[in-house]
C-alpha cells in the first residue's frame, strides 16, 4: 500500500490537526461523559475554534466537487483522513459530512446543489439522513414513512429515530415510501428544513461515544415540491451509495481508534511495574498487542482496498458490508 505525495501531505497535516487541537479537549470531553450529562461535549468556543483552524489549514470541503469549491480528493485520501480524524474522541467533523454530500451530488437538482450543497460545502450548512425507524433499523427497505403527492408539494406522515445532530441541523435528508410498492420499490428521498411544519423532535437518545441521537416525529408535515431529491421511488440506490461511503469512512475511523488504543495501551504496559518487571515485559501481554496490531493491519487494508476500488468506479457493495461486520 503506497501513498502518493499528496496523500501524505494531507494526512500529516490532519494528523498535527487532531494532536494539537482536538485531544487536548479530551479531558473536558470525558467530564461531560462521565456526568451522564445529555448537552453538547463540546462548548461554543471551543467547537468554533475547532471550525475556525480546520478551515484555515484547508481541510474543508476535501472530497467535494472541484466545481462546487472542494478539493475533489480520493477516496484512498479520505480514509486517511478519517484515519487520522478516528485517534480522538472529540466530537468534531471536517465540514462537510462526506455521506449526505455524495448523495446530494449524485442526484440533486441544479437548484437544490446551489440552494443545499454549496453552502453544504462552505460550512454553512449541518445536514445528517434520516433513515432508521422503530421497525427498520439495519433493513433500511422495511421503511415505513410515507410520502404523498399534494397540489402543491408532499405531506409527509412517519416516525424515525437515532437520527444524528438532528437538533442542530439545517436541512436533513429523509427516506420515505411513495405509493404501494414493498421493499426497495417506492422508496424516496426529500429534503426537509429545519422548522418545517408537521416535523418534531419527540426525545434525544444518548449514545456511547460523542453525541446525541434523536427520534423524529413526521405529522402531516407540508413539503414543497421541490423537497424532491432524486427521482420517485429511485432513492434506494442513492441512500446505498450514501451508506457504502459512510461505512468505508467508519471502518477507517475504527483503524484510528483502534490504534489510538494500542498506543495508550502500550504506553502504559511500558509504564506499569508488576512483580519488579513492565507488564510490557509479560509474554501474555505481548500476545494481545501482537493481536491487536495484526487486525488493525487487516482492516486498514480491507478499507484501502475498497477505496482504490470505488476511485476506479467500482462496485463495493460487498466489501463495504465486510467492513461493516469487521
Amino acid at each position: 500500500m503506497v501513498l502518493d505525495e499528496q496523500t501524505r501531505m494531507i494526512q500529516e497535516t490532519v494528523r498535527r490537526f487532531v494532536e494539537r487541537e482536538m485531544m487536548p479537549l479530551e479531558a473536558h470531553v470525558m467530564s461531560i461523559h462521565e456526568a451522564r450529562d445529555d448537552g453538547a461535549q463540546l462548548t461554543a468556543e471551543q467547537y468554533e475554534r475547532l471550525r475556525t483552524v480546520s478551515k484555515e489549514l484547508g481541510l474543508w470541503g476535501l472530497d467535494a466537487p472541484e466545481e462546487l469549491g472542494g478539493l475533489g480528493l480520493s477516496q484512498v485520501t479520505m480514509a486517511c483522513v478519517a484515519e487520522e480524524m478516528g485517534r480522538t474522541i472529540t466530537p468534531f467533523i471536517l465540514p462537510p459530512d462526506t455521506p449526505n454530500l455524495r448523495m446530494l451530488d449524485a442526484v440533486g437538482t441544479p437548484e437544490q446543489k446551489e440552494r443545499y450543497l454549496r453552502p453544504y460545502i462552505e460550512g454553512k450548512l449541518n445536514s445528517r439522513i434520516a433513515i432508521s425507524e422503530p421497525g427498520a433499523g439495519g433493513d433500511p427497505a422495511g421503511l415505513r414513512t410515507r410520502a404523498e403527492r399534494t397540489a402543491d408539494g408532499w405531506v409527509l406522515n412517519g416516525r424515525k429515530i437515532w437520527i444524528t445532530d438532528a437538533a442542530r441541523c439545517e436541512f436533513l435528508i429523509v427516506m420515505a415510501r411513495v405509493g404501494e410498492g414493498q421493499r426497495q420499490e417506492g422508496v424516496t428521498a426529500f429534503i426537509v428544513e429545519r422548522g418545517a411544519p408537521g416535523v418534531t423532535i419527540e426525545r434525544a437518545i444518548p449514545m456511547v461515544g460523542d453525541t446525541l441521537t434523536y427520534e423524529l416525529v413526521f405529522e402531516d408535515a407540508h413539503l414543497p415540491e421541490g423537497a424532491l431529491l432524486g427521482q420517485v421511488g429511485a432513492g434506494y440506490a442513492p441512500m446505498q451509495l450514501r451508506l457504502i461511503n459512510r461505512r468505508l469512512e467508519m471502518g477507517a475511523m475504527c483503524v484510528g481508534m483502534a490504534s489510538r488504543a494500542l498506543e495508550i495501551m502500550s504506553a502504559h504496559a511500558r509504564e506499569r511495574v508488576t512483580f519488579g518487571e513492565p507488564l510490557a515485559d509479560r509474554q501474555a501481554i505481548q500476545w494481545w498487542a501482537a493481536d491487536i496490531a495484526t487486525r488493525i493491519h487487516a482492516c486498514r487494508l480491507m478499507v484501502h482496498d475498497a477505496a482504490e476500488k470505488v476511485d476506479r468506479g467500482e462496485d463495493v457493495r460487498h466489501e463495504a458490508s465486510m467492513l461493516k461486520v469487521y
